[in-house]
C-alpha cells in the first residue's frame, strides 16, 4: 500500500529539510497545505496520532526551513506531535506502517532518523535533553543550535520548569517554543501580539535590553523605571514576566499557522544569544474540521474515511479492563464519600469519565504530574480520606520515589490501580508495563495483586480499598475475558486459587495470561495454579506443591527479572528447598512495538510456546 505522490506536487520533491529549503519563502503555504493533507490521508489509513500532528505543520515546516537540521538539533516533546517532522525527514514513504510491528516508531526514535534527537513517549523531558545539548555544544563552540518544542500539556509537569529554572542561571543559547494550542487570538490583539513578536526577537530589542541594563546599574531608581516599563509593555498582551523571572527572554505570542510569520521570528530569534521562548499558537486538528471541534476524539484515530470525517464505532461487546475499573469507581462512589479518585492527565484513557461527571468533588485530574499525585494522595489518607490513584504502569515509574518515600514509609492506605501493565502494542518501547512488578516487589508494607480475568479485578479493587495500607492492583490494557461479574467481596490476603490439579509440573500463574496458561496446563496434564497475589506470596500453597511436583513453572507478563517468578524463586531459596523452576515472562530487553498478540507470540507468552519451553528445559 502505497500514498499516491502525484497529488502533492511539491511535497513530492521534498525528501529531506534542504529539498525543503531550496523553495521560495512564498511557497511555504503550499507546502503546508500538502503537507497537512499527506498527514490527514496517511493516519486515516494506518491509524495513529492525528490531531496534534494537523496543528503543527506550519511550526514543522518552519523550523526545518530555518535551522539547519540534522547539524541543528530540534526536539520534539511527546512526539505524538511529530509526524508532519518525520514526512519531512526520509520518512515519507513509510508513514503507512506507522505504529506497526517491524514499521515507524509512533514517536521520534534515536536509531530511526538522524532528525530524531532524543527517543521520547513520555512528556515534558526536551527542556532538558536540549540544555544538556545546549551546554555541550557552547563548550565545544560548535555554533550547533537547540530547539525544544513543548506543549500539548507537558509544560503542566515540573520537570519542564526545573530544565528551565536550571537554564535560566546558566544561560546557553537555545530556544524554546511553548506550543499552546489552548488559547486562541482575536484578530486585533493577534496583530498587536505579532508586532510585539517581532520587537521582542529583534536584535536591535535585546542589544538595548542589555545595554540599557550596564548603564543603570548603578542607578537603581532608573533601572527600576526601566524594568517596569518593560514588564509592563509585554505584560499587557503576554504572560511574559513567570518566564522572564525564570531568565528566559520572552518572545510572542505568534500565530502558529502563519508560516511567513514564523519564518520571519525564527530568523530573527536563531541569532539571539542565551535562552529564548518563543510562544506560539496553535490550534490542534487545525485544517480538518472535525479534529478542529473535538481533538480530544481525534488525538489517537483508528482506520477511518477522511472524507466522511466519522470515525469508526468500535464494536467492543466486552467491557475494557479501563471500564471495569470506572464503573467499579461509581459502584463504591455511592456509598463512600471519603473515597478520593486521582488521575495524572489519563482520566479518559483509565476508564473515569464517567465517575469525573458523577462525582466531581471526589476526582482530581492533576495533569502531567505523576510525583505531584502519589504525595497528594499521601496527603488525603493522612487525613482520613481513602485515594485511589489510577495511573498507567509506564507512568508510575515517574513517581517512584513518592511511592516509597510519601506512602509506603508511612504505611498509608493508598490503593494503585495499575492500568496498561504488560505490553501495551502500538506505543512500543517507552509505553510498555514492562517492569511495575519488579520495581514494586521489593517495596515494603505493599500488597501486589494481578487479577486474571475482569471480575478478580473487581474483587482485587475492593480489597486493596479496604486494606489498611499501600496496595496496588495491576491491569493490562484491552478487554476482558467477558466473564460474570460478580458482587463484591474482599478475597482473603496472600491466597491462590487451585484452578486445574495435574502431575508432576506446576504452572504458577500471575496475572491475565490464565487462559493460555490453561490450555497449556491441559495439554500436559499439569497442575494450575491463579496465584493472583505477587506479595504476600502463598507460601503455604508453594511450601506444598514445591513437594509434590518435580517442575514449578511461574508465568507473568512482566520482566522476569525481579518480577513475580523471582519472589517465588527467593521464597523457596530461603527455605532451602531444591525444586526445579522455569520463569516465563518478558525478556531482559525494550519490548519494540506491535499488536499486543503478536508482540505476546513473539515474547513466547502463548500456549505453544509454554509449553515449547517447559520442554526445552526439561530436556537441558
Amino acid at each position: 500500500m502505497k500514498m499516491n505522490l502525484d497529488n502533492y506536487p511539491l511535497l513530492k520533491k521534498i525528501n529531506f529539510p534542504q529539498d525543503l529549503r531550496c523553495y521560495p519563502q512564498s511557497q511555504l503555504p503550499e507546502i503546508c497545505r500538502e503537507l497537512r493533507q499527506f498527514l490527514l490521508n496517511s493516519v486515516s489509513q494506518s491509524s495513529g496520532h492525528l490531531a496534534s500532528g494537523l496543528g503543527v505543520v506550519e511550526l514543522t515546516v518552519a523550523l526545518h526551513y530555518i535551522y539547519h537540521t540534522p547539524f541543528d538539533k530540534v526536539i520534539w516533546d511527546v512526539g505524538h506531535q511529530a509526524y508532519p517532522h518525520k514526512i519531512l525527514t526520509g520518512r515519507r514513504e513509510q508513514m503507512l506502517t506507522i505504529r506497526q510491528k517491524g514499521g515507524l516508531h509512533p514517536f521520534p526514535h534515536r536509531n530511526e532518523s538522524e532528525y530524531d534527537v532524543l527517543t521520547t513517549g513520555h512528556s515534558s523531558t526536551s527542556i532538558s535533553a536540549a540544555l544538556g545539548i545546549a551546554i555541550s555544544e557552547q563548550k565545544k563552540q560548535s555554533r550547533q543550535k537547540v530547539v525544544a518544542i513543548i506543549g500539548d500539556g507537558a509544560l503542566t509537569a515540573g520537570m519542564a520548569f526545573e530544565a528551565m529554572n536550571h537554564a535560566g542561571h546558566v544561560k546557553p543559547d537555545m530556544l524554546v517554543i511553548v506550543n499552546d494550542n489552548d488559547m486562541s487570538i482575536s484578530e486585533n490583539t493577534g496583530a498587536l501580539n505579532q508586532h510585539l513578536a517581532q520587537i521582542l526577537s529583534s536584535k536591535t530589542y535585546t542589544s538595548f535590553r542589555e545595554s540599557g541594563k550596564r548603564v543603570l546599574a548603578n542607578i537603581p531608581p532608573l533601572k527600576e523605571l526601566l524594568k517596569k516599563t518593560e514588564e509592563h509593555l509585554k505584560g499587557l498582551v503576554t504572560p511574559a514576566i513567570l518566564f522572564e523571572e525564570l531568565g528566559f527572554n520572552y518572545i510572542g505570542p505568534v500565530d502558529g499557522h502563519d508560516v511567513e510569520s514564523l519564518v520571519t521570528t525564527l530568523q530573527k530569534v536563531r541569532q539571539l544569544k542565551g535562552p529564548q521562548l518563543l510562544h506560539v499558537i496553535t490550534q490542534k486538528g487545525k485544517g480538518y474540521a472535525p479534529a478542529e471541534q473535538n481533538p480530544t476524539l481525534w488525538h489517537g484515530v483508528p482506520k477511518f474515511n477522511p472524507n466522511d470525517g466519522i470515525l469508526p464505532e468500535l464494536n467492543k461487546v466486552t467491557p475494557t479492563y479501563s471500564q471495569v475499573f470506572g464503573d467499579w469507581l461509581c459502584e463504591m462512589a455511592q456509598n463512600d464519600k471519603q473515597l478520593i479518585a486521582i488521575t495524572p492527565a489519563m482520566s479518559e484513557g483509565s476508564g473515569m469519565t464517567k465517575f469525573a461527571n458523577l462525582y466531581p468533588d471526589q476526582f482530581f485530574d492533576v495533569a502531567i504530574a505523576e510525583q505531584h499525585a502519589v504525595t497528594l494522595a499521601a496527603g488525603f489518607a493522612i487525613s482520613g480520606l481513602k485515594p485511589i490513584v489510577a495511573i498507567y504502569s509506564t507512568f508510575l515509574q515517574r513517581a517512584y520515589d513518592q511511592v516509597i518515600h510519601d506512602v509506603a514509609i508511612q504505611n498509608l492506605s493508598v490503593l494503585f490501580a495499575i492500568d496498561r501493565a504488560g505490553i501495551v502494542g502500538a506505543d512500543g518501547e517507552t509505553h510498555q508495563g514492562a517492569f511495575d512488578l519488579s520495581f514494586m516487589r521489593c517495596i515494603p508494607n505493599f500488597v501486589i495483586m494481578t487479577p486474571s480475568d475482569e471480575n478478580e479485578c473487581r474483587q482485587m479493587l475492593y480489597t486493596g480499598y479496604l486494606h489498611n495500607g499501600p496496595a496496588a492492583v495491576r491491569y493490562p490494557r484491552g478487554e476482558g475475558c467477558g466473564v460474570q461479574l460478580e458482587p463484591l467481596a474482599p478475597i482473603p490476603i496472600g491466597e491462590s486459587k487451585l484452578c486445574v490439579e495435574g502431575e508432576n509440573i506446576a504452572l504458577l500463574n500471575f496475572g491475565t495470561l490464565l487462559p493460555e496458561v490453561l490450555q497449556a496446563g491441559k495439554k500436559i496434564n499439569a497442575t494450575v495454579i491463579d496465584m493472583r497475589f505477587v506479595k504476600p506470596l502463598d507460601e503455604k500453597v508453594l511450601l506444598h506443591i514445591s513437594q509434590t511436583h518435580n517442575i514449578l513453572v511461574t508465568v507473568e507478563e512482566n520482566s522476569i527479572k525481579g518480577g513475580a517468578g523471582s519472589g517465588v524463586c527467593e521464597f523457596l531459596l530461603s527455605k532451602k528447598i531444591k525444586c526445579d523452576i522455569l520463569n516465563i515472562g518478558l525478556p531482559d530487553e525494550f519490548i519494540p512495538q506491535g499488536s499486543q498478540n503478536e508482540m505476546r507470540n513473539e515474547m513466547g507468552l502463548n500456549c505453544e510456546h509454554i509449553i515449547e519451553k517447559i520442554n526445552e528445559f526439561i530436556n537441558q
